[in-house]
This record gives C-alpha cells, structure tokens and sequence, in this order.
C-alpha cells in the first residue's frame, strides 16, 4: 500500500510539473519603489523569441519616470531616444522638461537558452499615483519580436509589460 502511495504521489508531482504555466515573462528584479524615489530598473530578458536570439531590446520610458540613465553592456550597442516631457519635473530646484523616452541595446545576441539583464535607472515624479506603474519591453529577434506591452491583466496577461508597483514615500528603490 504505501508503495501504492507513493507511486501516486510521485506520478502527481510529475502532472503537476508538466501541467504548470510557463511564467517566462519580461520582469523587473525590484517589483516596488516609493514615489519620488530613485530607481534602478533591472528588466530581465528569460529567452529570445521562440528559438531564436534576441538581438534588440527596446523598453519605452513612460511619463512620470525622469534622468534616466541606462547602463552599457558590453557586446551590446546603446542608444536612447529623447523627447520632450508632457509635464515639467523638479529635480532638486531645476525644471526638467525633456529626456528619454526609449532606450534600446541592439547588436547583441541573447540565445533562447540564456538569460540576461539589462539596468537603468531614474526618477518617479513626486505627482504619481500609488499603483503599477509600466515599462512596455520589446525583444526583436532576425525573424520577429516578443512585445511585452501589456499594460492591464498583470501576470494573467499574455504579454505584461514589466510592472513595478509604486507606493508612497519612497518607501523602496533607492
């Protein structure tokens, strides 16, 4: 009988394994920051696009997240897309009304089988709201892309932009 047992057990647990949801989404390390904070972003990429490499990586900066500073990875080439602000931001007495809206590494190749990360980092406005707050992620591939750009459904969404959720105070994210 317990060898019954444990047999069942044992073929559960495989079930159970086998039947899981693959939870292989674009996330974000640190899932809580303080409004008014600084913040450093670590998006990390699980796979490339079905068995292909990722080449790019593009994630969109949205309004209410200022100075934003990417970090360089070495293999990758690195740019950043700038723009103006919707809205002035405060930085410590100066007005800021233009910055990145979009960084992108290219060049680089991130096999299927691998993962990596990709850092940078900047401000939340001091008039945001308490709530998730997105960064839309696309991975470009040779032949396709992977749009993490989601913004509602959170991990029930098929393709959830990285979310960080803000709180009050710059309680977290430094």
């Amino acid at each position: 009988m317990i060898h019954i047992l444990a047999r069942a057990a044992a073929a559960a647990a495989t079930l159970a394994v086998l039947c899981a949801p693959a939870f292989a989404h674009v996330t974000l390390e640190v899932q809580e920051a303080g409004i008014g904070s600084t913040y450093k972003a670590v998006v990390r990429i699980p796979h490339g696009c079905g068995s292909e490499a990722t080449n790019t990586v593009r994630i969109q900066i949205p309004e209410g997240f200022f100075n934003v500073k990417p970090m360089p990875k070495p293999g990758w080439d690195l740019k950043t897309v700038t723009g103006p602000y919707e809205h002035s931001y405060d930085d410590f007495g100066t007005p800021v009304t233009e910055g990145v809206k979009e960084i992108v590494w290219s060049g680089g190749n991130l096999p299927n089988e691998w993962y990596d990360e990709f850092v940078f980092r900047g401000t939340f406005a001091t008039s945001l709201k308490p709530g998730p707050f997105y960064f839309p992620t696309i991975q470009e591939c040779a032949n396709g892309e992977e749009a993490w750009i989601e913004l509602k459904g959170g991990e029930d969404a098929e393709k959830p932009a990285p979310m960080v959720k803000l709180v009050p105070g710059g309680a977290a994210g430094d």
